[in-house]
């Protein structure tokens, strides 16, 4: 019975290791620019293409939908659209710039046919005291982002244009070199497999010159 022992390739188990790195690099790299990406999105470029305002919930009264530190998004919304069960964003004193967000819970009409909103906190036990006209509404919150107003409120005004040009500008950089250095990684692994050998030969290669075998040696073959 002829034996043969295969060599152990430490080449091989180097090559295993490199894929794996890079999978792991490439994968966590996609991942943390996407994340960027959702990031600048639902705080930056949605709100200026729908025309909303980006607000910072600093209160538990909305609590647990809208805990605080929650980022919320608020888009001008006609009176006539609203209705009960909406969360929106209101000055409670007319030309006062501090603003609430809480739920409709009534909409009612006086006798002379105006319009009035009532509102309550989802963690309040009873109705907000104010009876809201049109004019006090800044518009109705479309989505809501837990944690992030706490970003929100640290990145304001004029901040918030240059931070949102530089991510920009850093994330465009950022998804060239992935995609450069991923060719490059691949071009050279390809040239690796091309120019490198068999692991699993055990012997020399076919064609290749071979010394005549010592008669004196052990035979390597049993019977």
């Amino acid at each position: 019975m002829e034996t043969s022992e295969r060599q152990h390739d430490p080449e091989q188990d180097s090559g295993e290791k490199t894929t794996l790195w890079w999978w792991t690099r490439t994968i966590v790299s996609w991942v943390l620019l996407l994340l960027m990406i959702g990031v600048l999105a639902v705080m930056v470029v949605i709100p200026r293409l729908t025309g909303s305002t980006a607000y910072t919930v600093l209160t538990g009264s909305m609590e647990p939908t809208m805990p605080p530190g929650t980022l919320i998004v608020v888009k001008p919304t006609p009176n006539e659209d609203l209705t009960t069960g909406d969360v929106i964003t209101f000055q409670p004193v007319s030309g006062d710039p501090a603003v609430v967000t809480h739920r409709i819970e009534g909409i009612y009409y006086t006798g002379e046919g105006e319009r009035r909103i009532h509102t309550r906190g989802d963690n309040n036990p009873v109705a907000d005291s104010w009876s809201l006209v049109p004019e006090q509404i800044r518009g109705r919150v479309i989505y809501s982002v837990p944690y992030l107003g706490r970003v929100n409120s640290v990145i304001n005004g004029q901040s918030r244009s240059i931070l949102t040009t530089g991510v920009a500008a850093g994330l465009a950089v950022y998804a060239v070199w992935m995609v450069v250095n991923g060719i490059r990684d691949k071009r050279g692994k390809a040239d690796d497999d091309e120019s490198g050998t068999d692991p699993t030969l055990s012997g020399p290669e076919l064609g290749a010159p071979v010394l005549p075998a010592d008669p004196s040696a052990p035979n390597s073959e049993s019977k």
